[in-house]
């Protein structure tokens, strides 16, 4: 099992808390909190597949839009000298600075475990 559990097109985090003993996680990328818990993996993932149907069901019932909303604007903090060499990396190929980096936004969402799995480059 990896770090997170899918069905239905929605992801769940997996957590292990060693004071009770117990596998917990939450539902990412929804409008609400919705947890689950279990004994043991196949609890967890039943737990976890029971929490997904139940929620979109109510939402389903309350006409409410389960997904959480994304605008597709925000702020990204960095340093100062990296700024800057992304902004000359944008210059130097006729680019806008939001260009460039949704290129390598896009680029990370393609290769997400190539990138994040081979440690930060030096």
């Amino acid at each position: 099992m990896g770090d997170n559990l899918e069905y239905n097109g929605y992801f769940g985090s997996v957590e292990y808390s060693s004071g009770d003993g117990v596998l917990h996680g939450k539902i990412i990328g929804t409008n609400d909190l919705i947890i689950y818990q279990g004994s043991s993996v196949q609890e967890l993932k039943e737990a976890f597949e029971e929490s997904v149907d139940g929620y979109l069901e109510t939402c389903r019932e309350l006409g409410k839009e389960p997904d959480k909303y994304f605008k597709g604007v925000f702020n990204v903090r960095t340093s100062a000298e990296i700024h800057r060499e992304l902004s000359v990396m944008a210059e130097k190929k006729k680019m806008k600075l939001n260009e460039l980096v949704n290129r390598a936004f896009d680029f990370l969402v393609k290769n997400e475990d190539k990138v994040l799995n081979q440690g930060t480059p030096k």
